[in-house]
This record gives structure tokens, sequence and C-alpha cells, in this order.
């Protein structure tokens, strides 16, 4: 078990046969069989929207829940394990966590025929799509200011030393404005098909 759980991929792959094990468990007590039909694809396309969503959400909140705040605390000798190693990688996850939720979302409105009523706030959609386009705004704000200011805070792009302050700097004002965002953004998420409205 030791040799699955030290490999992150070995893990993942671990957890996915196991749903499989559960979902064939669970259909074989409760006699029911999985519908391979549109039905069952959406929910499928809701399930991987929910675990991209995490993922982007996760990372959100863990920069400016502990990254951020834990930096000043860090001695100087130790920050490049964070600036060279951790950041870069949980920036990469952060941005393709991003787009697959963007992603994800649109193929599953979509699919269930709400994607224009939503985008054009129509009713009963408006809760839904306020927070598609505050989920689009979030996801523009990833790719476009926070990685490009990112990229130099963290000497991937090598710039003069106040411009990576001032990129640093601007990276984190637009990451506290998505977690700002993002509340609002999953509550009209779950409001939608939860009466939150």
């Amino acid at each position: 078990m030791s040799q699955i759980l030290q490999s992150l991929y070995k893990t993942l792959l671990a957890g996915l046969v196991l749903l499989i094990v559960v979902i064939f468990i669970a259909t074989s007590v409760s006699g029911h069989s999985i519908q391979f039909s549109h039905a069952w694809g959406a929910f499928v396309m809701r399930w991987l929207h929910v675990a991209s969503g995490i993922m982007w959400i996760g990372l959100l909140w863990y920069f400016n829940f502990v990254q951020i705040p834990s930096m000043p605390s860090i001695p100087d000798e130790q920050k490049p394990a964070i600036s060279k190693v951790i950041a870069p990688t949980a920036l990469f996850w952060f941005r393709y966590g991003a787009l697959a939720t963007v992603v994800t979302g649109l193929l599953l409105a979509w699919m269930q025929g709400y994607l224009v009523l939503a985008l054009t706030l129509q009713i009963p959609f408006a809760a839904i799509g306020i927070g598609m386009w505050i989920a689009l705004l979030m996801a523009f704000n990833v790719w476009f200011i926070i990685w490009p200011n990112q990229k130099k805070a963290l000497g991937i792009v090598a710039v003069e030393p106040a411009e990576k302050a001032k990129a640093a700097r601007t990276a984190m004002l637009t990451s506290r404005v998505n977690t700002m965002l993002s509340i609002t953004m999953l509550y009209m998420m779950v409001a939608q098909q939860n009466a939150g409205l």
C-alpha cells in the first residue's frame, strides 16, 4: 500500500479504481445499473467540474490563507524553496484547475441546455449565470494578470527588482480580488439548484 501512496499518480489511479469498485458494489446492492445516457454524461461532467473547482479554489485559498500570510515569517534563506519549487508547481495546477473548471462548467451548461440562458442572466438561470460570469472574470485574472505577474515575481521571467516587487504586489492583490469574488461565485453556483435565491 505504501508503494501506491508514495506516488501521486498511483494514488490517483487507486482512487479511480476504488471509485469503480464502490460504484459496482453500490449498483449491485441497490439493484440499479448505470444507464450510459445523456443524463449520466451530464452527471460525469458535473463531477469533473466540481473536482476541477476544488483544485482551483482550493489552491486559491491555499495561497491566500496559508502561503501569503506565512511568507513574512519564513527566513530569507528558506524562501527559495517556496519561490523556486512549491509556488511554480502550485501555480501550474492553479491555472489548469481554473481552465478545467471553466471548460467543464461551460460544457455542462451546454449539455443541460441552459448555457445561453445563464450567460444572458435569464430567469430561472440568473443565479448560476452570475456565478458563471464571476468565474470567467476570475479565470481571466488567473491567466492574464496573476500568472504573468507571478512569472516576474518568481524570477521565471527576468525583470528589475522594482518591477519584480510591483509584479508580486499586483499578483497578490489580484489573488485577493479572486478570493473575494470566490465567496459570491460559490454561493451562486450552489444557490441555483438548491433554492438559495
